[in-house]
């Protein structure tokens, strides 16, 4: 009996495993950095959703998609900012990374506006409680309907696209912290006891220089096969690999030894006594468990056993060691190498130092992105502003590309103001006399209702190859109601990043930076200073006046003793009678002595 049910429970762990599939990708990056990808996927059929019978698709979140209609859903949670001109393109072609925050996108079914509202406030809410984070102040002033950015990505029918209606929201104020982790790992297989998930530390994953949570579910139909409802899990995180080697015994970083000092060479100056050291630009040698400050148990009994569960991206010149029993299985192309492992030992990996240390970066050149973006805020003063877009277009081909702002109702856009010019990347001179109808090619403007929503701005542009584009536009601060304003109002109020969509010559996403927008604030005090002074007014004249009116003036002897007055004259009645006791007991002793 023992038997038929292991070989039950093989069987189904068997068919299981091709329904999920994880991989660990480590890329080292220039100047000390480490890009670890982790990416977990897997899939349930229609039927097994509809009869809510799950094996691998975690329930906790089938059942809020079920109950609020969703048909595809799309979360991040990101936290710091990708450097694009040190670590080139951003991973997975920034299809999986979101705005500094909480960003979320989906659609829901519905047959109009007003359903599609309801259903995405009770998305929302759900969620907020299943992630722990503040999703449900998502409302309708931070959501948006876009029409050319964020187009669904499953696979839908042309009856099902036309019952549903995609919506997007984003806090960029959420501080993402590690009750945001604990529920992603809860949602996978091997909850992050085995396979790469055992290396998700939250101590690890939020001192990171830029880390991205993300969740997808969308349904995917492939030819000849029955479709399949999908989610994926990702996480990126830019790792500095000096901190995250430095000891937890001793974490304040102390100054290298002379003779370990890794000095640049090729400089003029160099000498035995004069040295230019290459540590933060050198590619160092590390070891996974003391970048992740673990090791890897294993790899999950119900993963896919065809898919290597680690693969590190480096030259094939530089050395890699891994533990016993592993084996490597090089790419064709010379720059990645993956391994697979014994499920029930700890993997370990360790990357040499490179040979030619101050010759050069051993890491894999970095794919240079399409485009460069940055957006800063411009003007001065609490009434009036503006903000400026520069994108860059690197290479040598035009690039067209939907750009998108979504902005809270107090930050009110002048259209009349929105404005291009555009100058060469080899020279600093701005051309104004291209006419922006030859950038801008489309615009879809959705103005601000005061406390009901917010500004959607989309923009379909294309940028000549080697060219940088300036966009601007002018702004109007809108001052709040005294209950509007939060209780660090003098901080200032975040502004989402805004979300460029490429269309050629291949798709991908990036985001700018959040901004931090200053508000014309009121002096806070002043309202406490007024309560404080009316009260202290009312209850000095109402005091007084009450007196009056209500107690009853007397003199001091026609009304009855207070009890404490009697006890204060018994008391000295009785302290009197000792004293008169004892002054006559001491003159009879003063008699006999005279005697």
């Amino acid at each position: 009996m023992q038997s038929i049910f292991a070989w039950l429970l093989l069987l189904a762990t068997a068919v299981a495993a091709s329904d999920y599939h994880e991989q660990l990708t480590l890329r080292p990056l220039p100047l000390s950095s480490l890009l670890a990808s982790f990416n977990f996927r897997s899939n349930t059929s229609f039927s097994d959703y509809a009869s809510q019978n799950f094996r691998l698709f975690p329930r906790s979140l089938a059942q809020i998609l079920q109950h609020s209609g969703t048909r595809e859903l799309h979360l991040r949670f990101t936290l710091g900012r990708w450097d694009a001109e040190n670590w080139g393109a951003r991973p997975w072609d920034g299809t999986k990374e979101g705005g500094t925050g909480v960003e979320m996108w989906a659609l829901v079914d519905a047959g109009n506006d007003e359903e599609a509202d309801q259903k995405w406030l009770t998305l929302t809410n759900t969620l907020s409680g299943l992630f722990c984070a503040s999703l449900n102040f998502i409302d309708e002033t931070r959501t948006i309907r876009p029409v050319k950015s964020f187009q669904p990505e499953g696979h839908h029918s042309e009856a099902a696209l036309a019952r549903s209606r995609l919506l997007h929201g984003v806090l960029p104020h959420e501080v993402v912290c590690t009750e945001n982790l604990t529920p992603f790992l809860k949602m996978l297989p091997c909850k992050g006891k085995a396979g790469i998930a055992s290396l998700l530390d939250g101590h690890k994953l939020f001192d990171a220089s830029f880390q991205s949570m993300a969740i997808d579910v969308r349904p995917i139909c492939a030819e000849g096969k029955e479709c399949v409802l999908e989610i994926e899990e990702t996480i990126d995180m830019v790792l500095d690999i000096n901190r995250s080697r430095r000891p937890k015994g001793n974490p304040i970083p102390r100054p290298v030894k002379a003779e370990e000092l890794i000095c640049d060479q090729s400089k003029p100056y160099h000498s035995e006594n004069a040295c230019f050291p290459v540590d933060h630009l050198a590619s160092p040698d590390w070891h996974l468990e003391q970048v992740f400050g673990r090791p890897m148990k294993g790899t999950c009994p119900l993963a896919d056993a065809t898919v290597p569960p680690v693969c590190i991206q480096v030259p094939d010149k530089r050395h890699v060691f891994t533990s016993e029993g592993s084996v490597q299985h090089k790419g064709a192309d010379g720059q990645s190498r993956c391994y697979t492992m014994d499920e029930n030992n700890d993997f370990t990996l360790f990357l040499a130092r490179p040979d030619n240390t101050g010759e050069g970066l051993e890491v894999v050149e970095p794919e240079t992105p399409l485009l460069y973006a940055e957006r800063s805020l411009t003007g001065y003063g609490q009434e009036k502003g503006g903000v400026q877009a520069i994108l860059t277009n690197p290479g040598n081909e035009d690039v067209e590309f939907v750009y998108l702002e979504s902005l809270p109702w107090f930050m009110r856009i002048y259209l009349h103001t929105l404005a291009t010019h555009i100058s060469p990347n080899t020279t600093t001179a701005v051309d104004f006399s291209t006419p922006s109808s030859d950038i801008i090619k489309e615009i879809y403007y959705r103005p601000a209702l005061d406390r009901v929503r917010g500004t959607q701005l989309e923009l379909l542009l294309n940028i000549p190859a080697k060219h940088t584009v300036f966009l601007t536009y002018d702004v109007e601060k809108t001052i709040l109601r005294y209950t509007e304003y939060p209780p660090d109002a003098n901080r200032g109020f975040d502004v989402a990043a805004s979300v460029i969509t490429t269309l050629s010559p291949r798709v991908m996403n990036l985001r700018t930076t959040s901004l931090l927008l200053y508000l014309p604030t009121p002096d806070f005090s002043m309202p406490y200073n007024v309560i404080i002074f009316t009260s202290t007014a009312i209850a000095l004249a109402f005091g007084g006046l009450y007196n009056i009116i209500v107690r009853r003036f007397v003199g001091a002897d026609e009304g009855e003793p207070s009890p404490l007055k009697v006890k204060l004259a018994q008391l000295k009645e009785m302290i009197a009678a000792k004293l008169g006791k004892k002054s006559e007991a001491s003159e009879e002793k003063a008699a006999v002595e005279a005697q």
